[in-house]
C-alpha cells in the first residue's frame, strides 16, 4: 500500500503549478502599470513563487503533526484566530485595502487572518463535534455553544467587512455539525434561519443590495457597478471552447479588475477556453471528492476527529471554489473570495496548503492503521 493518496497529491500539484502560470499571465499588465510593483512584469510571479515556497514549508510542518495533537491544539488555535480578527479592527494595527480592513502586518508581510481562521474553524468544529457527540440532537447543548462562538467570529468578520469569509466559515461549522450527527430536522430548521439571516444582512446593506441588482443585470451599469462582472463575462465569451491562447487575454490588460486574484478564472476562461475551465473544475472536484473519501475511511476506522477534519477541509475547498466560480460566472454577487490553490495571495495559499497537508496526514494515519491491522 502506498504511503499517501498519489492522485490527490498530483491534483494539488497541478492546481498549484497552473495557478503560478495563470497568475503570471494575468498580472503582467497590472505589474507593468503599478508603481508599487516597480513597473516590473515579473513582480507578481516572483511574489507568488515566494508564497508557494512558504506554503510548501507550512505544509511540510503541518504534515509532521499527528492529528491527535491538532485536536488538542484546536481550541487555542481558534482563540488565536479570534484575537487576530479583533486586532485587524484596531486603528493603526489593521491595514485597509480596497475599503476593507482585513490585513495585519506581521514580520514585514501582510497577513489576512480570515484565511487562517477558515483552517482553525475546521479543526475546532471537528473537535467540538466529537466532544459533544452525545448532544448532537439537542439545540441547547449541541448547537447553541458553537453557534455563539461562530457568531462572535461572524461579528468580527462583518465589521471588516468580509461577508464572503463569514459565509465560508459558517458553512464549515454547520457542515461539520451535520456530518457529526446533528439531528436532521434541527439542521434543516437552522439552515432556514441562516438563509433568512443572510438575506437580512443583504437587505439592510445598500452596497450588498447594489451587488444583487448588478448580478441580475450587469449591463444596466457596465461602466459603474457592473463593470467588473461585465468584463468577466466578456472574457468567458471571448474564450469560447479552447481560448485565445495562453498569454493572449485582452481583459487582463487593465480592463478586468483583480484579474490575478478574485477573477483569475475569467482569465483562464479567456485564454484556455471552456476546456481550461473544465480542467480546473475537474481537479478541484477531485480534491474535494478525495477529502470526503479519506474522511469516510477514517470514520470506518473509528477515527472520528480526523474524519471530520478531512471532510471539513473538503467542505471548505468546495464551498470557496463554488463561490468564486459563481462570482466569475455571474451566478453569485461579487465577493472578495479567491480560487483555492490558484489565485494570488499568500495567506490563502498558505492556509489551503496547510489544510491539504493535514488532510494527507489523515490519509497517512489511515494507511498506517490499516497496515498495522493487516499484519
Amino acid at each position: 500500500m502506498a504511503p499517501l493518496d498519489a492522485s490527490l497529491v498530483r491534483a494539488v500539484l497541478l492546481l498549484l503549478a497552473a495557478g503560478l502560470v495563470m497568475v503570471y499571465s494575468a498580472s503582467i499588465a497590472i505589474a507593468e502599470a503599478s508603481r508599487l510593483a516597480g513597473h516590473q512584469p515579473h513582480y507578481y510571479l516572483v511574489r507568488h513563487g515566494i508564497f508557494l515556497g512558504v506554503a510548501a514549508a507550512a505544509g511540510f510542518v503541518a504534515f509532521q503533526v499527528p492529528t491527535s495533537l491538532w485536536q488538542r491544539a484546536s481550541p487555542w488555535l481558534f482563540l488565536l484566530g479570534a484575537v487576530l480578527l479583533a486586532a485587524v479592527l484596531i486603528p493603526g494595527v489593521g491595514r485597509e485595502v480596497n475599503g476593507s480592513q482585513r490585513w495585519l502586518r506581521l514580520l514585514g508581510a501582510g497577513v489576512q487572518p480570515s484565511e487562517l481562521v477558515k483552517l482553525f474553524a475546521v479543526l475546532y468544529a471537528a473537535d467540538y463535534t466529537v466532544r459533544k457527540a452525545a448532544f448532537m440532537g439537542s439545540f441547547r447543548k449541541g448547537f447553541l455553544p458553537l453557534f455563539a462562538v461562530m457568531m462572535l467570529i461572524g461579528t468580527l468578520l462583518l465589521m471588516e467587512p468580509d461577508f464572503g469569509a463569514f459565509v465560508v466559515i459558517t458553512t464549515i461549522a454547520m457542515g461539520v455539525l451535520f456530518l457529526g450527527g446533528m439531528n436532521w430536522r434541527l439542521f434543516a430548521a437552522l439552515v432556514v434561519l441562516l438563509v433568512l439571516g443572510f438575506v437580512l444582512l443583504i437587505w439592510v446593506s445598500p452596497y450588498r443590495m447594489q451587488r444583487i441588482a448588478v448580478l441580475l443585470d450587469p449591463w444596466s451599469d457596465p461602466f459603474g457597478a457592473g463593470y467588473q462582472l461585465s468584463h468577466a463575462l466578456i472574457a468567458f465569451g471571448r474564450g469560447e471552447w479552447f481560448g485565445v491562447g495562453l498569454g493572449a487575454s485582452v481583459e487582463k490588460l487593465l480592463y478586468l479588475p483583480e484579474a490575478h486574484t478574485d477573477f483569475l478564472l475569467a482569465v483562464i476562461g479567456e485564454e484556455l477556453g471552456f476546456a481550461g475551465v473544465a480542467a480546473v473544475l475537474a481537479l478541484l472536484a477531485w480534491v474535494v471528492a478525495r477529502a470526503f473519501a479519506i474522511g469516510a475511511q477514517a470514520a470506518r476506522l473509528e477515527r472520528y476527529y480526523p474524519a471530520l477534519v478531512a471532510q471539513g477541509v473538503g467542505l471548505w475547498i468546495g464551498t470557496q471554489a463554488l463561490i468564486n466560480i459563481g462570482v466569475n460566472l455571474g451566478v453569485l454577487p461579487t465577493k472578495g473570495i479567491t480560487l483555492p490553490l490558484m489565485s494570488f495571495g499568500g495567506s490563502g495559499l498558505v492556509a489551503n496548503v496547510a489544510a491539504l497537508a493535514i488532510l494527507l496526514r489523515v490519509d497517512f494515519e489511515n494507511r498506517e492503521l490499516m497496515r498495522g491491522r493487516a499484519r
